[in-house]
């Protein structure tokens, strides 16, 4: 399974809100040869660090593609750029972020990207909420925790909703 987190907090001059942000996302993704095979629910989470920035609109897509993990990485930052991703301070608001979350079983620690599983997965709310709509018994390829032992875990002050449909 080749999972990819989306989210957004800043509107886009010709697409709209951070939800139409992401949805075109993939669909751009779709056309450089990753296809969305399930895709979770739409949450609403605050920023990590806390911060005065808006909200953001977060999902996760389980996708499909011939590309290795370095192609997808660069197709999705790509397609950051074509929607107006521009890359300022670590952490700052942002139009969209495509991470790939996971590639199948690989582990990669470095040093080269991309790192797998993304190293900072296991401790968002963000990231695994939406995963658990798309793979419900999805394990953590390095530990081999499971999804609902990685949620338990989860530090309480972290904020994240889905949305209504």
């Amino acid at each position: 399974m080749i999972l990819v987190g989306l989210g957004s907090n800043l509107p886009h001059p010709a697409v709209g809100c951070p939800r139409r942000v992401c949805e075109t996302a993939l669909d751009v993704l779709s056309a450089c040869g990753a296809t969305v095979e399930r895709l979770s629910r739409w949450y609403r989470s605050s920023p990590l660090p806390a911060s005065d920035q808006p909200d953001y609109v977060n999902g996760v897509a389980a996708v499909a593609t011939a590309l290795d993990p370095a192609g997808l990485l660069a197709a999705m930052h790509g397609v950051e750029e074509r929607l107006g991703r521009t890359r300022s301070a670590p952490n700052a608001a942002r139009v969209l972020d495509l991470d790939l979350l996971a590639y199948r079983e690989i582990v990669r620690t470095g040093p080269e990207p991309p790192l797998l599983p993304h190293p900072r997965l296991a401790g968002r709310a963000f990231v695994l909420l939406p995963l658990r709509d798309v793979a419900p018994a999805w394990r953590h390829p390095g530990t081999r925790r499971d999804i609902a032992d990685l949620i338990r875990s989860l530090p309480p002050e972290q904020r994240c909703v889905p949305l209504p449909r």
